[in-house]
């Protein structure tokens, strides 16, 4: 992997790149003309599919998009990076971002997650880059905190997942302060789409109904099915961590649709647009609950939209259909990851 940089376009270092946020960011920030440098960790086996028509595509490859080898948890190789491609804006997008796998794998979590930002903030300082920092903060750092929730709200995290987020969080800010850093925290609340991991709840719905409706599958096994999110459209949310990343200020936002919807309601959404009664098909499983749970995340995005003008416009009903349509398609084409009922996660 090349680490050659054309000169003329503003830079972007993305980590996770290869994630659902990761993909969509990268295309947003290519159609505005920037050259785009991701983060990939090497792997026996391809973990480019989300951004596969992006690295086929050969006037982007090594043109505009390049493509680096790295690891969060390698402080050398971010300074090296950060040190190479001289960006304008960097996005931590990387992370452990599973929450149920959180309490499985608490230490990565805290390495990848939490200490990850650490890593690419000293490398920013030390080498006195002028590069804007986005840190990629979660909902999940509100916990136990009652909705809505908004900047002011205290942190009360209920996972491991949760609290890395809020080191994250406070480091960001810390070197924001204390160095006078652009270095910014998007709180972004739950925002799905069609690329989002089989295992995360929305997708796992949607991926079994079209299953379902196929006659491929009989059950979809979930957790707790009360729990309130707020979900939005990940396209759109990126357009925000842009958006942030382009104020006169470095600050911290929720970006969120200030909607609540329960995973019932999901299923409800889902289901009914493949013409299914999901209540035939669901069961509860004890595997999928977390050791602790969190209720409700519901998110007031006032302060976003008044400072860059952001607006969520899909909304969860939307939202659940657009994501089964696409994996109709993708099962039609025999596309689909089988089944995966019972897989661990059935993370929110």
């Amino acid at each position: 992997m090349r680490e050659k940089a054309t000169s003329g376009m503003k830079k972007a270092l993305i980590t996770g790149i290869t994630g659902q946020d990761g993909s969509y960011l990268a295309e947003l920030l290519l159609a505005k003309g920037y050259e785009v440098h991701g983060v990939v960790r090497r792997s026996s086996s391809s973990n480019t599919q989300r951004i596969q028509h992006l690295v086929t595509d050969e006037n982007l490859i090594n043109e505009k998009l390049f493509l680096h080898y790295g690891d969060l948890s390698d402080s050398s190789r971010m300074m090296a990076l950060v040190e190479a491609v001289g960006p304008d804006e960097v996005y931590n997008l990387a992370a452990q971002s599973h929450v149920r796998v959180s309490f499985d794998e608490p230490e990565l979590t805290a390495s990848t997650t939490g200490l990850g930002s650490i890593r690419l903030l000293e490398a920013i300082r030390v080498l006195g880059s002028e590069a804007k920092f986005y840190q990629a903060s979660s909902s999940e750092m509100f916990g136990a905190s009652p909705p809505p929730q908004n900047e002011e709200t205290p942190f009360y995290p209920r996972s491991p997942y949760g609290a890395a987020k809020v080191y994250s969080f406070w480091i960001t800010k810390n070197y924001r302060e204390s160095y006078g850093m652009f270095a910014t925290n998007g709180i972004l609340f739950n925002h799905e789409s069609p690329r989002r991991g089989e295992t995360f709840v929305t997708r796992k719905i949607s991926l079994a109904a079209a299953r379902i409706k196929a006659g491929l599958q009989d059950k979809l096994y979930l957790g707790n099915l009360d729990a309130v999110r707020d979900w939005g459209y990940a396209p759109e949310y990126v357009e925000a961590m842009w958006r942030i990343l382009q104020t006169d200020a470095p600050d911290d936002f929720v970006v969120a649709t200030g909607t609540k919807y329960s995973v019932k309601d999901f299923l409800g959404f889902t289901f009914e647009h493949v013409g299914l009664d999901w209540e035939k098909y669901v069961e509860l499983d004890p595997r999928f609950l977390r050791p602790s749970e969190v209720d409700s995340l519901v998110g007031d995005h006032a302060k976003v939209t008044d400072t860059t003008g952001w607006k969520p416009t899909v909304l969860p009903p939307e939202l659940a259909q657009l994501m089964v349509e696409a994996d109709l398609r993708a099962v039609e084409l025999g596309k689909d990851f089988g089944d995966i009922s019972a897989a661990p996660g059935g993370g929110l």
